[in-house]
């Protein structure tokens, strides 16, 4: 699909620029640059959304037990990329 847009000067220069060292269209790097925002930007929506949930749950309905194997869990995935 095609489409048009406005953009300032200096970030067409810097779309130039960017384009032409990566040896690619112009509409390449827009797709690439697209493509790279919405998947934040949904993962964020994710975080958010789990937040939510989790701000939800009454802390105070944990047994001992379950603050041992919570705190376990947290021990084995601290240096997990989320």
């Amino acid at each position: 699909m095609e489409t048009a847009i406005s953009l300032p000067d200096t970030l067409f220069e810097k779309l130039e620029q960017t384009a032409h060292y990566m040896g690619i269209p112009q509409s390449k790097l827009f797709t690439l640059a697209l493509e790279e925002y919405i998947g934040k930007y949904n993962g964020d929506i994710i975080t958010q959304k789990l937040n939510e949930v989790y701000e939800k749950i009454n802390q105070d309905e944990f047994t001992k037990e379950q603050d041992v194997g919570l705190e376990s869990l947290r021990k084995l995935t601290k240096d997990d990329a989320w």
